[in-house]
C-alpha cells in the first residue's frame, strides 16, 4: 500500500473532485437531451391528433412520450444528486487541504531528516 501524505492526499483528492465534477455535468446534460426528447415526442404526439391519425398510433405516440418524460424526470433526479455528490466532493477538498496543509509547511520548514517517522503532534507543536 502506497504512503499516504499531504502531497498524496491533496492530489487525489482533486483528482476525484474534478472528475465528480466532470461526471455531474455529463449526466446534466444528457437529462436535458432526455427531456428535449420527451418535448420533441409529445409535439409529434399532438401533431398526429391533429391530422387524424388512428386513435392506436396516437395512443402509442403519446404513451411513448409519457415513458420518455419518466426517464427524463429520472435522469434529471440522478443529475441533481450527482450534482449534490460533486459539491461534497469539493467541500471534502477544502477540508483536506485546510486542515491538512499546516502539516506540509511544518514538514517543509524543518531541517529535521527521517520527518515521516515524526508523531503527528510534533507537527502540530510547530
Amino acid at each position: 500500500m502506497a504512503e499516504l501524505t499531504y502531497k498524496t492526499l491533496v492530489r487525489k483528492t482533486e483528482a476525484k473532485e474534478k472528475a465528480l465534477n466532470r461526471n455531474a455535468e455529463g449526466v446534466r446534460q444528457a437529462a436535458e437531451n432526455i427531456k428535449a426528447l420527451a418535448d420533441d415526442t409529445a409535439s409529434d404526439a399532438d401533431v398526429l391528433g391533429a391530422r387524424s391519425v388512428d386513435r392506436d398510433s396516437l395512443a402509442e405516440c403519446q404513451e411513448l412520450a409519457k415513458v420518455i418524460r419518466g426517464v427524463s424526470d429520472g435522469a434529471i433526479t440522478y443529475a441533481s444528486k450527482t450534482a449534490d455528490t460533486a459539491k461534497a466532493a469539493t467541500a471534502a477538498g477544502d477540508q483536506a487541504r485546510t486542515t491538512h496543509a499546516g502539516f506540509q509547511e511544518a514538514f517543509d520548514r524543518s531541517d529535521v531528516t527521517d520527518l515521516e517517522k515524526v508523531s503527528r503532534d510534533w507537527f502540530e507543536q510547530e
